[in-house]
């Protein structure tokens, strides 16, 4: 791996010098820079070699694994399938960041295919983070689409953030619960000058007494646009929460269209929204404290977005 994947792996997926502990796969350009296995968690390539198979035993406990992918030329348009078989009991961390860099006017893109199967009782907490740097014309894309099969009790906790620097970003995320599953996600985007970013969330409670809490923080700074579509189904008696605040900064837009569709007597589903610029008092309140109104409206944004 070059300076530049070590770089960009940093920023994302909590690489260190002398690498990871634990499983791990690292994907730069769109092959293979390094991978590990351990006892309780076994990475194989897919036999098409279009991803991964990532294989977690029944009751392991406390482990990490990571998946972050890099593209650090123009002219790359990255594809990976992973998919995650998470047995009984188990409860992990899988940390998947992901960073795109040219420095001309080709384009570099990732899209990266991730569906989970949480078996009974299993618990994921699953991190994420987008990157986008370099200095060329290049668009710099990534395009993640995430599919959840929960059964009886499972927990997947998704906390995904998009630190800046990418072009265009489409972000689906889908999937069916069962009886008890919960599907928590809390996501953090950010935009700035023609940048574009969109979120497409569609998830089945079809489980009795199933829940999906879904939090979304966003600041479009610029001329950037901004779109966010939630369509929460509660086909049993269960639980849904959807949130959804944005900043905007400059001529930043904004675009949330919630739906919530209830097909159970018992389904109780619920959706907020804010959008607006930052309060004047809130600046001023920190201009007293010695700030100028650019590092007071930073630091703002930087407390909206960790929620």
């Amino acid at each position: 791996m070059d300076k530049l994947t070590i770089d960009l792996l940093k920023a994302v997926s909590e690489y260190v010098d002398g690498g990871y502990s634990g499983a791990f796969n690292i994907r730069e350009n769109g092959g293979c820079a390094g991978r590990q296995s351990t006892e309780n968690i076994r990475i194989d390539g897919k036999e098409d070699g279009s991803g991964l198979d990532i294989y977690i035993k029944a009751g392991t406990k406390g482990e990490k694994v990571f998946i972050p992918a890099c593209v650090t030329r123009g002219n790359v348009s990255d594809l990976v399938y992973n998919d995650f078989h998470v047995g009984e009991g188990a409860d992990v961390t899988i940390i998947a960041g992901c960073g795109v860099h040219t420095d001309d006017e080709g384009e570099a893109a990732h899209n990266g295919i991730h569906r989970f199967y949480l078996e009974k009782g299993a618990h994921v907490l699953y991190e994420e983070k987008h990157l986008g740097t370099g200095e060329g014309s290049g668009q710099k894309k990534i395009d993640p689409v995430t599919h959840v099969e929960l059964a009886e009790d499972a927990v997947l906790e998704m906390n995904t953030i998009q630190l800046g620097g990418v072009d265009h970003s489409t972000r689906t995320t889908g999937g069916s619960l069962a009886d008890r599953a919960k599907l928590l996600i809390h996501e953090s985007i950010m935009t700035d000058g023609e940048e574009y970013a969109m979120t497409d969330f569609d998830v089945d409670m079809n489980g009795e007494d199933s829940a999906v809490d879904l939090i979304s923080r966003s600041v479009a700074k610029g001329n950037s646009y901004q779109e966010y579509h939630s369509r929460i189904k509660g086909n049993n008696r269960c639980s849904g929460h959807s949130e959804c605040d944005a900043i905007l900064v400059g001529k930043g837009r904004v675009n949330a269209a919630p739906e919530l569709y209830a097909g159970h007597l018992d389904a109780s589903l619920i959706h907020e929204a804010a959008i607006g610029k930052v309060a004047g008092e809130q600046i001023l309140k920190l201009r007293t404290l010695g700030l100028t109104e650019e590092e007071a409206e930073k630091k703002i944004i930087e407390g909206f977005l960790k929620g």
